[in-house]
């Protein structure tokens, strides 16, 4: 599981191509957690905190689109109040 990250300018649409997950999305006003299976599509705005983890024994796989292309080594920054304790 990873830590949880937030985005300063770029929004993230992700395809789930197989596998089975979860992710939690908080944008200051809703929090809630999706599950990621095949066939499953989400988006994150920028400025959204979210963590994602994965609940099978078979890799997670997806698609990561973000827009506009990513700027930067600054644009993610991690944050320390995630859903989950990350283990990487």
């Amino acid at each position: 599981m990873n830590k949880a990250v937030v985005h300063a300018t770029v929004d993230e649409f992700w395809y789930v191509l197989k596998g089975q997950g979860e992710i939690w999305r908080n944008n200051g006003l809703k929090s809630k957690v999706t599950k990621l299976v095949a066939g499953t599509a989400i988006d994150i705005a920028s400025g959204t905190v979210f963590q994602y983890r994965n609940i099978a024994n078979e890799e997670l796989t997806f698609l990561c689109i973000t827009m506009p292309s990513w700027p930067n080594d600054t644009e993610a920054s991690y944050v320390d109040n995630g859903k989950w304790i990350p283990t990487v």
